[in-house]
């Protein structure tokens, strides 16, 4: 099971999901996400971590696993528990072959794929951007179910070779299942499941409109949230998953009812999430570097900073640029600087001593807008930006807090 992560809409572990959506929340990314666990290799140079959530499902897959074997192969004793732990083990590898087929695809289309994450409820690619087209959308979401149902197939093939009622028949039918279970699941049309992603991609197509897209298959992913948690334990109580209704105990009960909560849980946030973030991407147009720029004056390293300061207030600028004696920048007065000074202080306090050197990734382009903005900020993390004209001539500084304020008020913008 596995989650899509919405290009960025999202991060929440769907059973079977791969990720299709970009990165834009407003915030630098970081080069390497210490909080993604433990890392497990870079196939086609994308990282592949395992967190700390999936050592809790893989402790429970083996322990009702193990229960099952004890029923169909009570021989084993003990060591039911070691096959469960390996049928853990494979259905992981299974999920993360699915996701694979959804960062294989990305990487064809040219989109970044931050990182594979195989966690609790299954696994998600982080990919960074959005498709071009509803075509690519539709293919990038639906290779990730197709894989699993290529590799239920495969299974049943293996089962065809080995003899039932043995240690691998078992293993064969188990991952045979499951992959089924992970293609049907992710094919729900309804975000943020690989289904609703072609949903959204066939009313895209239909609508010429990504927006009316998402709208669709946001609300068909929360009813079907509002489904799971309410079908799932009637199916169980009413035996029609394969177990007998009489004979389940009141713990079996409990647990479905929780794994219910979980699943609508995750299902609705993730297509609310998915909502929220189409809303910030429409949007994202209207964020220019010119326009989120502070004015800035020129003013040498040893300038005292209340003489800097006194040149800004005078030219209604808001932000203080170092420059050397033939007028290039050199370095960037930090505003958080600036307010530690007291203002008694401020006539002895040089510029300099409160300046961050400028390197080339500080320097925007005037003209930059919308995603390639935000990914020239994602680039190099920085709390002040050297703003400048295609001439290289000066125009001000943008703060990373006044990005941060404009992605604020984009999201809150009514449709």
């Amino acid at each position: 099971m596995n989650e899509d992560d919405e290009r960025g809409e999202s991060g929440r572990p769907q059973p079977g999901k791969g990720d299709t959506g970009p990165g834009s929340d407003g915030k630098p990314p970081r080069r390497e996400d210490p909080g993604g666990g433990i890392l497990m290799g870079r196939p086609f140079g994308v990282p592949v971590y395992v967190a700390p959530s999936w050592f809790v499902v893989a402790a429970l897959i083996t322990w009702i696993f193990g229960g099952q074997l004890e029923r169909v192969l009570p021989e084993l004793g003990n060591l039911r528990y070691l096959v469960s732990l390996f049928f853990a083990v494979a259905f992981y590898a299974s999920v993360l072959v699915h996701e694979l087929a959804h960062t294989v695809a990305a990487l064809r289309f040219k989109l970044p794929v931050r990182r594979i994450q195989l966690q609790f409820f299954g696994g998600v690619s982080e990919i960074e951007k959005e498709s071009e087209s509803p075509g690519r959308e539709f293919v990038l979401a639906f290779v990730g179910p197709l894989l699993s149902l290529v590799l239920a197939g495969v299974f049943y093939l293996g089962l065809l070779a080995v003899e039932g009622g043995t240690v691998p028949g078992v293993l064969l039918a188990g991952l045979m299942v499951s992959n089924l279970i992970v293609a049907a699941f992710n094919l729900l049309p309804g975000l943020p499941l690989d289904g609703g992603r072609m949903l959204r991609a066939i009313v895209w197509k239909i609508t010429g409109k990504p927006m009316s897209g998402t709208v669709a298959a946001a609300w068909v992913g929360r009813a079907l949230a509002v489904a799971v948690l309410i079908g799932l334990p009637l199916l169980t109580r009413t035996g029609a998953l394969g177990r007998s209704a009489a004979n389940a105990s009141a713990m079996e009960t409990v647990t479905d009812a929780l794994l219910a909560a979980i699943l609508a849980a995750i299902i609705w946030t993730g297509a609310g999430n998915s909502l929220r973030m189409a809303r910030l991407r429409e949007h994202l147009p209207e964020l220019r570097a010119r326009a989120l720029t502070r004015r800035a004056v020129p003013v040498e390293a040893a300038t005292p900073l209340s003489e800097a300061l006194r040149r800004a207030n005078e030219a209604g600028a808001r932000a203080l640029v170092v420059v050397d004696g033939q007028g290039n920048p050199t370095a960037l007065v930090r505003e958080s600087a600036i307010v530690g000074v007291p203002q008694h202080r401020r006539p002895w306090v040089a510029v300099s001593t409160l300046a961050q050197d400028l390197t080339e990734g500080m320097k925007v382009p005037a003209e930059l807008a919308g995603e390639a903005l935000l990914e020239r900020l994602r680039a190099s993390p920085a709390t002040e930006y050297l703003v400048l004209e295609e001439t290289g001539e000066i125009y001000g500084v943008l703060s990373t807090a006044d990005v941060e304020k404009a992605f604020v008020a984009a999201m809150a913008r009514p449709q």
